[in-house]
């Protein structure tokens, strides 16, 4: 092995993706589709040499977050998105927030660190998405 610990002489280290970069991808492709697919259609449409048992991995993975649904008993599985790559983001900072035992600690660190325009942003989100905005629901009494 070289140096590096990759490869050897001559050869060009293999880049290692981002955490979520194949997640994403899928994602996008699936966003792509005017209906639910099938696993070999996202594979066609990816372009980035992977296997359909890697495509089938990301698929049930995305499945367990919740981003995509699954449709179809048996052959063929279809597949559709229900959330798009903010979608994506969010339910992964949902479950981290899930996680932690001081929740009003953690999302008081996170606002201090937003900038002025990401704060203002959230503040009218919020505003938006108060108790009297249509399809919500309060998740814990007002204080």
């Amino acid at each position: 092995m070289d140096a590096e610990g990759v490869g050897g002489e001559g050869e060009t280290p293999v880049r290692r993706r981002g955490q979520g970069e194949l997640e994403a991808r899928v994602l996008s492709v699936l966003g792509g589709a005017s209906e639910p697919v099938t696993a070999a259609w996202v594979l066609e449409r990816l372009d980035a040499g992977l296997s359909y048992s890697t495509v089938i991995t990301i698929l049930t993975r995305l499945h367990a977050k919740q981003a995509v649904s699954r449709t179809g008993r048996g052959r063929p599985v279809l597949w559709e998105p229900v959330a798009n790559e903010a979608g994506l983001a969010a339910l992964r900072m949902r479950r981290l927030l899930d996680k932690q035992s001081d929740r009003d600690a953690v999302l008081s660190s996170f606002v201090s660190v937003l900038s002025s325009h990401d704060e203002e942003l959230l503040r009218t989100l919020l505003a938006d998405s108060g108790p009297d905005a249509p399809g919500t629901t309060p998740d814990r009494p007002e204080r």
